[in-house]
């Protein structure tokens, strides 16, 4: 059987060069898709759910490119739901507009309304996806988005695949995810997923009266190479993925091609993608491919294990025996980490280096922020109030002690108050500070219960939280975690840049001591950077592309909660360095439809929705 060595890969790695000098190119076209956003019913674990999906389908359609495309997506919105749809990664230079953000870059498409969003895929290459980008709804609304070379497969810089897989990690919710963001927004935390999903798949180990559950089944040929696409569409965990018997080779992360590492386990938190070659070159038979979610340890909140698995079968054994194990030869399992270890994600992670060395890493940065990354409380009547659990007060998540939310007045979005210099937008933001108000020992694990010790860090503030760069300015971000209240790790994603990932540390992050320890030669880029459990990760940007862009952790709850900031990019010195004017069908924002104006309004009002 012919497998890839790692050298065969670092070899093919070298051959891009001269194929991409060689091969013709593919012309440029225009790829378009409708989306139509509509409820259905699900029946899963004995129960029917009203859930949202796109074109009928869970996960939604992918979108396939060559890089050099142009892409029109149609979006219907048959929902009751306020809409917007985030092409996640992809860069949207000078196209804030259509980011997708509701309040930030558009206001939302309203039921029985449509919105066209047209952007370039340029520059990119690989796995990124797309999802709803209100509240908890990407849930179920999200879907692949890959990007293939434009001189074709013989360019990858790795072997070229027998097959391209795409493997979408998620989760079944069987309560309302408008309700879900609810609670969230008021602190609540509580509510948890059902199972965890491979492909929408929640597999053999989940039954309801005798009655299982399918799984994901992958039929692959003896000695063939096959490219998994792994996306991450979970609201709350990151997940381990392991397949029985066989090893990964990952090639790319967030669509940036990394040098080859080989391993028999991927990390992969929300919002987060991966390409990863997997040969088929084990004895004939049938593997589990199984992805289990990490969580702090006790004292923190506890969720449920959350596992799923689907099945790597090949092709030449029985077919009658096709399914999840019910009958005939039991797949092979693999042995997982306990969902308690946290330190297998830090090193994969942290293993990570790029293939390619362009863009040039920032030698030195112009702009310099270190935020903490946690939780907090507001009191809900305002003033002084209980805390540490009490009714009185709202449970938030912060960076540098403050939790987002919009200006309550708004009455257009900040990115159209930002290019229009109107609505006295300015006054409306609050700076994101350089550094945490109070310095204190983030990472202590005695912050995490309730008591004496925390209760002195707890209280924080909400406001709209920016901050302004020039145009062109090198940016390094210090995230912090810390321990207040709970000891999470935490994936925070950037809107419409790449960020080098230049060092990560488990505890306080010492400027002093671990700017020495900073990959300035080949660290990769991602646009979801996985910051660890009670530790930290230093980036830096180059902040290039003109607009109004989301920062914001991608677990649902926190988002929900508040982590998040805008980062505002001014205009370059030209024209092809600054924001051109909104689309003229962009949509507008009516008062009279009654939005609530923020994030996480999911509904208009119900007369609204009757009227149309």
């Amino acid at each position: 059987m012919k497998s890839w060595s790692l050298s065969a890969v670092a070899a093919a790695a070298t051959a891009i060069f001269f194929l991409s000098s060689t091969a013709q190119p593919a012309a440029a076209a225009v790829v378009e898709h409708t989306f139509v956003v509509s409820r259905m019913k699900m029946t899963h674990l004995g129960k029917e759910t009203v859930v949202a999906v796109v074109n009928g389908q869970l996960p939604g359609p992918a979108i396939e490119v060559t890089e050099g495309d142009s892409v029109a997506v149609h979006v219907v919105n048959h929902s009751p739901y306020n809409i917007t749809i985030h092409w996640h990664g992809v860069r949207q230079w000078r196209n804030c507009w259509a980011d997708g953000v509701p309040m930030i870059t558009q206001c939302p498409i309203l039921p029985n309304h449509s919105f066209t969003y047209r952007f370039d895929v340029a520059g990119q290459e690989g796995t990124l996806w797309w999802h709803a980008h209100v509240a908890c709804l990407r849930a179920t609304l999200h879907g692949a988005l890959i990007i293939r070379p434009r001189h074709g497969a013989a360019s990858y810089p790795f072997p070229k695949p027998h097959r391209e897989v795409p493997i979408v990690i998620g989760e079944w919710w069987q309560v309302d995810l408008d309700q879900l963001d609810r609670n969230m927004v008021d602190g609540q935390l509580s509510d948890h997923p059902s199972a965890a999903t491979i492909n929408g798949k929640l597999g053999d180990l989940h039954n309801f009266s005798g009655a299982v559950e399918d799984g994901y089944l992958l039929d692959v040929e003896p000695g063939k190479t096959y490219l998994l696409r792994v996306i991450n569409a979970a609201l709350y965990s990151e997940y381990y993925l392991k397949i029985a018997g066989h090893k990964f080779t990952v090639v790319a992360a967030d669509a940036n091609y990394v040098n080859p590492y080989t391993t028999d386990i991927v990390a992969i938190a929300p919002g987060q993608t991966l390409d990863a070659l997997v040969v088929a070159d084990a004895p004939p038979g049938r593997y589990y491919m199984v992805a289990l979610a990490n969580q702090s340890p006790e004292p923190d909140l506890q969720l449920p294990e959350f596992i799923t698995r689907g099945t790597v079968q090949y092709s030449n054994i029985i077919h009658g025996l096709a399914g999840n194990g019910a009958s005939g030869e039991v797949p092979v399992a693999p042995d997982m980490p306990d969902q308690h270890d946290t330190m297998t994600s830090f090193y994969f992670h942290g293993n990570l280096t790029s293939l390619r060395h362009a863009p040039p890493v920032p030698e030195r940065a112009d702009e310099r922020l270190f935020v903490t990354l946690g939780l907090g409380s507001i009191c809900r009547r305002g003033g002084s109030c209980e805390r540490s659990g009490s009714s009185e007060s709202i449970i938030v998540a912060t960076m540098n002690n403050v939790s987002f939310e919009l200006p309550a007045a708004a009455t257009t979005t900040l990115l159209e108050a930002h290019y229009h210099r109107t609505g006295g937008a300015d006054d409306a933001l609050l700076e994101l500070p350089d550094k945490p108000p109070v310095a204190f020992d983030f990472t202590d694990p005695g912050l995490i219960p309730w008591g004496p010790k925390e209760a002195p860090l707890e209280a924080t503030s909400r406001g709209t939280m920016a901050r302004r760069f020039r145009h062109g300015a090198a940016v390094e971000v210090v995230f912090q975690s810390t321990a207040v209240m709970k000891s999470d790790s935490n994936p925070m994603h950037l809107h419409g840049h790449d960020m080098f990932v230049l060092a990560q540390g488990v505890g306080n992050y010492d400027a002093a001591r671990d700017v020495a320890r900073y990959n300035l030669v080949d660290p990769p880029l991602r646009n979801t950077v996985q910051v660890p459990r009670v530790g930290w990760v230093a980036v830096r940007f180059v902040a290039d592309n003109p607009g109004v862009w989301y920062m914001h952790c991608h677990y649902g709850f926190h988002l929900s909660m508040g982590m998040a900031a805008v980062f505002i990019v001014e205009d370059g010195p030209t024209a092809n360095t600054s924001l051109p004017p909104p689309p003229a069908d962009l949509p507008t924002c009516n008062p009279d439809d009654d939005l609530g104006l923020d994030e996480f309004s999911l509904q208009t009002n119900r007369s609204e929705v009757m009227r149309k």
